[in-house]
């Protein structure tokens, strides 16, 4: 069935109101008709298994058939901490993350940042990136539509992370296999977890000191060094392949 995320406002016992641009996708692309099952999701982990009742050019109208959690979220909430990359890297990265089952992504300005973004600029790619987070949840059927942040400082990073139960940080000089399963598979055990990728040119030492002063644990990715684009889908597959029950 095809997912929609709706509004909690848009509810109404057992009725449903789908508008906006969706209107024109169930209408004139999928061609869905009076009768047909879509699937209404909340964005707050519950989907509403219901059918098209009537619709016309600026409404979709739905009754539920059956409430129920949606079923495909981890037990321990990911929140992606992503050195801000060069180009369109971060669209890639965004839409594979949320497909991975990650819960937040928080863009972090760090020293080795090429890319420098005014305020003007950073509100339209958060915009742009939140409208991709939302097509790659609704794609991989996810639960909820994860929170593309506007882009933060190291320091405002470090207090956000501040707010999870544990935090890793993959770190190419860092050693010890042995040591960094043990720790990756304690943050798969925990409520909240945070992941610190370093942009292209990687971490300045001091930024790993730092991290790990504030608790954030490094840990090794293996012998190969892996491009920006790669580290947190590496960690965010790992973490997923150990949560799934």
């Amino acid at each position: 069935m095809y997912r929609f995320y709706i509004s909690k406002d848009n509810i109404n016992n057992k009725n449903i109101d789908i508008t906006g641009p969706d209107v024109n996708h169930i209408k004139n692309v999928l061609r869905l008709e009076k009768g047909s099952w879509i699937i209404a999701c909340d964005g707050k982990g519950t989907d509403y298994i219901s059918r098209i009742m009537d619709m016309d050019s600026k409404c979709v109208k739905l009754e539920v058939e059956k409430i129920q959690e949606s079923g495909t979220e981890p037990g321990t909430k990911l929140v992606l901490f992503q050195g801000l990359p060069k180009k369109d890297k971060m669209e890639f990265i965004i839409q594979k993350s949320v497909e991975l089952g990650v819960s937040e992504i928080v863009p972090v300005i760090m020293k080795r940042c090429v890319v420098k973004l005014d305020e003007n600029k950073a509100h339209k790619k958060q915009e742009r990136w939140q409208a991709i987070a939302e097509a790659a949840a609704k794609q991989s059927g996810r639960g909820i539509v994860p929170e593309v942040y506007m882009p933060v400082t190291l320091k405002d990073a470090f207090d956000i992370a501040a707010g999870l139960e544990y935090n890793i940080i993959p770190y190419e000089l860092q050693d010890g296999m042995e040591q960094s399963r043990k720790i990756i598979n304690e943050a798969c055990s925990k409520k909240s977890a945070g992941i610190f990728i370093g942009p292209e040119g990687g971490f300045e030492k001091d930024e790993v000191m730092e991290a790990a002063d504030r608790g954030i644990r490094p840990v090794s990715l293996g012998k190969r060094i892996l491009r920006t684009e790669t580290a947190g889908m590496a960690v965010l597959s790992i973490m997923m392949f150990q949560m799934q029950e």
